[in-house]
């Protein structure tokens, strides 16, 4: 099997010291970076934008998974791949183009994904299976960190994997992901847990990044 990767969300980190998390997160086996973009009108929250992404690209090696929660989308694709993007995911349930907005991401030569949330049928991915690099599912409901993790998540991500039919799509799961569930995620068929409270909640990352690696 290859190896899972673990996508620490800046989301829950220290944003007094968010350099340091990010290069302490990296030291402690990160595989990816996910950084989560919020409107205030897509979901109930804001975060930031392009100009933060920008400022710490150069703190880190790692991939930049950015998840735009965000509508609309289409038309800030450009300056999020600017700002040092590596991996661009918008949400399914957007009311645009979705696969002109895909063809915008493939178009700068860089990964295009798409996420759903937990109550759109998972069937939504199948028109665009051929020209996506890969599915976040949603294992919460979007907008704010530490969420508890969505039971039936396990379910979504077996009837993913069933619809791409062993293609080479990523399977990334976002939201409440810890020690305790990672396992299940990943026999289910994911091969990217993205954890946010789980990695930041005490400041040994390393352990915290091993031990929702443990059994895989």
């Amino acid at each position: 099997m290859n190896k899972i990767k673990i996508a620490p969300s800046i989301l829950s980190a220290d944003f007094s010291n968010l350099a340091s998390d990010i290069v302490k997160v990296e030291k402690a086996g990160a595989d990816i970076l996910h950084i989560d973009v919020m409107d205030g009108h897509f979901v109930n929250n804001i975060t930031f934008g392009p100009a933060l992404i920008k400022s710490i690209r150069n703190k880190s090696s790692l991939p930049f998974d950015v998840h735009l929660m965000i509508n609309p989308a289409d038309k800030y694709i450009d300056d999020f791949i600017a700002a040092g993007a590596d991996t661009v995911t918008v949400h399914i349930e957007l009311q645009e183009n979705i696969s002109n907005t895909i063809s915008k991401i493939k178009s700068h030569g860089k990964r295009a994904g798409l996420a759903i949330n937990p109550d759109t049928s998972i069937d939504k991915i199948l028109p665009y299976k051929e020209i996506i690099d890969q599915v976040i599912i949603m294992s919460v409901y979007p907008g704010f960190a530490g969420q508890s993790f969505i039971e039936q998540t396990y379910d979504r991500i077996r009837t993913l994997k069933t619809i791409l039919n062993n293609s080479s799509i990523d399977i990334e799961v976002d939201g409440g992901v810890n020690a305790k569930n990672s396992t299940g995620c990943v026999q289910a068929g994911c091969n990217i847990l993205v954890a946010g409270s789980s990695v930041f909640s005490s400041n040994d990352y390393k352990k915290n990044i091993d031990d929702i690696r443990k059994n895989m």
